[in-house]
């Protein structure tokens, strides 16, 4: 299996997480000691997606993001560019309507969604602002964009010991409960390249997204951003 570069070429990402598919859940449990259902919960509230709703759960991966909003009576749609993900989440719930699909290039209407949700994802396209471009025009006027992704830790000692898990530590527990440990130094190493807080604020403000703002989880490991597609 391919370790996908910094380049983030479409082909090379998709292929990676294939590769990982079958126990991406375990290991990111594992690796984050447990606080990724914490961070899945977090955002979930931050969508605050009411039954009825369209929302488009881009990144989706297995689907278990996607899981409660369905279980609560939400019409959620999950999107990922793997293939693999996507079989491992279907067998898994086959009552989700998982759609293959690339940030950059959604295979959906404008104005189709209520809210637009994107986890871990973002960090993965190679175009970044054209994937929120996209974000945008598939959301309806007044709907809301929730983004969960690593970012930067807010106290200086702490960061320096986050970096250090980072790029020494991570790779050998990943080689511990992964068969792909590959994956998981590309994790490592788009994690360190990835904008602080301000600078995705900003890519989403220049993207054409309003009422911009921010929370950190975990010290700033995560950060979630909000974002509302204005009403002209």
């Amino acid at each position: 299996m391919p370790r996908a570069s910094l380049e983030k070429d479409p082909r090379e990402v998709a292929a990676m997480f294939d590769g990982v598919a079958r126990r991406y859940d375990l290991t990111n449990d594992v690796i984050s000691l447990g606080q990724d259902r914490y961070w899945r919960r977090a955002t979930l509230a931050a969508v605050g997606a009411q039954p009825g709703e369209r929302v488009l759960d881009l990144a989706a991966g297995t689907g278990t993001s996607s899981e409660p909003l369905a279980d609560s009576g939400v019409h959620v749609v999950p999107c990922d560019i793997s293939l693999g993900m996507l079989g491992v989440g279907k067998r898994r719930r086959p009552d989700l309507g998982f759609v293959a699909g690339d940030a950059v290039h959604l295979p959906f209407a404008d104005e189709s969604f209520d809210a637009v949700t994107m986890s871990f994802g973002l960090r993965n396209v190679a175009e970044t602002q054209a994937a929120l471009e996209e974000m945008l025009r598939v959301t309806r006027p007044g709907g809301r964009l929730v983004v969960c992704e690593f970012s930067r830790p807010t106290w200086a000692p702490f960061r320096t010991v986050y970096t250090e898990y980072l790029m020494r530590a991570l790779p050998p527990v990943a080689r511990a409960v992964s068969k792909e440990p590959d994956a998981y130094v590309y994790l490592a190493e788009s994690i360190r390249e990835w904008p602080d807080q301000l600078g995705l604020g900003r890519l989403l403000k220049d993207s054409g997204w309003r009422d911009v703002a921010y929370r950190n989880l975990s010290g700033g490991i995560v950060a979630l951003h909000r974002a509302v597609r204005p009403v002209v």
